[in-house]
């Protein structure tokens, strides 16, 4: 039987995190009935008011609307379980996104792409609970340290996400061409080492979870005999009956071959792995014209994108697959049926 995740005074009882998935494949559904069979259900904030009336006019205001809305539909699904948000550093606003969150009394907030060093300040005189996603030993290092000068505090929890995660990844090209599992292997010790350093140092237990390639129970024990607490996954919830995504973007996964998974140069400047399909066909030698701005990533430049990735991510959680952006982990192309949360969460109990 696995050992339970404990945050602070929080506890998972399957050290299960699920991985945060946007533009609405990870909202109150999925976060909530993850969180109801023990595990650490996990909303993605990246443009969760997509479906909001006035998204298109004031994307900050109906994404602000939406955490609150989906942060209480999952509550009530939870059953007292954990929650959690990921919201991306790289987020316009971000501060007020995890204001939003904290609000809305969020248990914990989970933060990659970019360097959360200000994330302590915006949980401040609140009880959530704040965890840095780092790919390095180099880029924990580096919030640590900060963390530990400016707010004189450490991490609650760290996530490792290796280069077999799904969407927008912290690896260069070149390097998710060429790491191999032994050597990543050796990154994941020497991050949980360094943890164990500020676990001292601040008299208290710092849990780490590995994701990117978790897809069944031995994934889990593998990285638990190096040292781990527990896992993120997130391609495997895609094909759940819980899941908030459309059908049709369930059976891409399910339709997909392994050599279908593709790493792709996301227009916001960092690679990420897809499933090929029509539209990643398409922008390879055609320039889809930018008919608005959702104001989503800091890092994008709509005067030299090739296509909008909100409107593809869009596309793809409302079913419109052949238009849009399949994120998707390297094991995505191992999904062969829909089934539910509970089934995944048992295997991992």
């Amino acid at each position: 039987m696995s050992k339970s995740l404990k945050i602070g005074d929080l506890e998972v009882k399957i050290p299960v995190v699920q991985g945060g998935m946007g533009v609405g494949i990870s909202l109150s559904g999925l976060a909530g009935n993850v969180s109801a069979c023990g595990g650490l259900g996990v909303i993605s904030t990246a443009q969760i008011g997509w479906r909001e009336p006035d998204f298109y006019e004031k994307p900050f205001e109906a994404n602000f609307r939406a955490i609150e809305k989906e942060i209480k539909k999952a509550r009530e699904l939870a059953k007292g379980g954990v929650l959690g948000v990921n919201i991306m550093v790289a987020t316009q606003r971000y501060e007020e996104y995890v204001k939003s969150a904290v609000k809305a009394g969020i248990d914990i907030v989970i933060s990659g792409a970019g360097l959360p060093i200000d994330l302590p300040k915006y949980v401040e005189g609140s009880k959530t609970k704040i965890a840095p996603i780092v790919s390095s030993l180099k880029s924990l290092t580096v919030i640590c340290r900060m963390w530990e000068r400016k707010y004189q505090t450490a991490p609650d929890l760290v996530v490792i996400e290796g280069p077999k995660a799904g969407g927008h990844l912290g690896f260069s090209r070149e390097e998710l061409e060429t790491v191999t599992d032994e050597a990543y292997d050796d990154v994941i010790v020497s991050i949980i080492e360094k943890v164990k350093e500020y676990s001292e140092k601040f008299s208290k237990k710092i849990p780490v979870v590995v994701a990117g390639g978790i897809y069944e129970r031995k994934d889990m024990e593998h990285v638990m005999k190096l040292g781990a607490d527990g896992v993120q996954m997130g391609t495997r919830f895609v094909t759940t009956k819980e899941c908030d995504a459309d059908e049709a973007y369930k059976q891409s996964y399910i339709k997909a071959k392994k050599e279908d998974i593709k790493i792709v140069q996301s227009p916001v400047g960092m690679p990420g792995r897809a499933i090929l399909n029509p539209f990643l066909e398409k922008v390879k030698t055609e320039k889809c014209k930018i008919k608005h701005c959702y104001q989503c990533i800091v890092t994008c430049d709509k005067k030299t994108i090739p296509y909008c990735i909100t409107e593809a991510l869009v596309n793809a959680a409302e079913g419109r697959v052949d238009e849009g952006l399949l994120f998707c982990g390297e094991n995505a192309y191992r999904a062969d049926k829909i089934e539910t949360v509970a089934e995944i969460m048992e295997e991992f109990r």
